[in-house]
């Protein structure tokens, strides 16, 4: 039987990319449960709530008394993938954006006394790549593509802690599914439009959260010692694109009557970074339904269902 400790009545919480969506989700839920939480932000007064450390990651600045009353990091930070398309340097500045920010955690940690004894740092399922109907659990090999290369570069930064003597938890995150923000208005909005469809083929496994689980999630890892290591961040059932496209249309009470938008299109459109609705991962959350963690919302209808109302 796993021991569980509960982490609640000491532990203060320093998140970084604390204003990005997920953060400030998790903020508001730690702070309604009574954490103390910090915030390193690139800009001061982002949430008045929380005391707030200023950093620069592009030229390598942090204000390193951040770490002196941390006991637990969560690891959030990021430029986005999903906003600018992909140029040579966009790819960088997403790499650079989560490696040399736990980098300059780190050093903070080697220079300043400090008692944090916990990593929690987000990663992806593109850490798997498109991997057709394979069932991926977290043992499975990484895949290629821009996507995989920064994953494995982005773990391997959070695993440079290790000899700092802390825990290490890595979250690779699905799509995490929230009525404004992320994967799911993008998808919404053709179909609110009389114009959605499934994509390529749209037999592409999406492996997806409701928001809440995710929060949940790095809150049971915050409050239970004993998860170290590496989990997938989805839910217990993945779907394919044209499921997830029909139920969203049915919630929408909208029709779906257009064909498939072809693949060669949305490469045309997007690029290299149509890579995130063609590519196909379906991930298995197995590992952390062992260690506990209950979901919330295991199916896509009810975790649609509690979005749209």
């Amino acid at each position: 039987m796993s021991v569980k400790k509960s982490a609640k009545a000491k532990s203060r919480i320093l998140i970084t990319g604390g204003s990005g969506h997920l953060g400030r989700l998790l903020t508001d839920e730690l702070l309604q449960q009574g954490y103390d939480v910090g915030h390193l932000n690139r800009r001061p007064g982002a949430d008045n709530r929380v005391k707030s450390w200023l950093w620069d990651v592009a030229k390598g600045q942090i204000d390193e008394h951040c770490v002196e009353n941390a006991d637990i990091v969560v690891h959030l930070a990021g430029e986005s993938i999903a906003a600018k398309k992909w140029t040579e340097k966009r790819k960088r500045d997403i790499v650079d954006s989560r490696t040399k920010s736990i980098e300059l955690l780190y050093r903070a940690m080697e220079n300043r006394p400090n008692k944090i004894n916990t990593i929690i740092s987000a990663s992806a399922i593109g850490y798997y790549g498109d991997r057709a109907d394979e069932l991926l659990s977290e043992d499975a090999p990484p895949g290629s593509g821009f996507m995989a290369d920064c994953c494995i570069a982005w773990e391997k930064a959070v695993e440079e802690g290790r000899p700092l003597g802390v825990r290490i938890v890595k979250f690779r995150t699905g799509v995490v599914l929230d009525k404004d923000n992320g994967a799911l208005p993008q998808l919404a909005k053709p179909v609110n439009l009389l114009a959605g469809a499934p994509l390529g083929s749209g037999r592409q496994w999406v492996p997806w959260i409701h928001w809440r689980d995710a929060v949940k999630m790095y809150i049971y890892a915050i409050e239970n010692i004993h998860l170290t290591g590496t989990y997938n961040m989805v839910s217990p059932e993945p779907v394919d694109n044209k499921t997830l496209v029909k139920e969203i249309a049915h919630r929408l009470h909208k029709p779906l009557w257009l064909p498939n938008v072809p693949a060669f299109m949305l490469k045309l459109l997007l690029g290299e970074m149509s890579a995130m609705v063609l590519y196909s991962t379906k991930v298995s959350a197995q590992k952390i339904v062992n260690e506990g963690f209950p979901f919330e919302y295991p199916n896509l209808a009810g975790a649609l269902k509690e979005i749209y109302g």
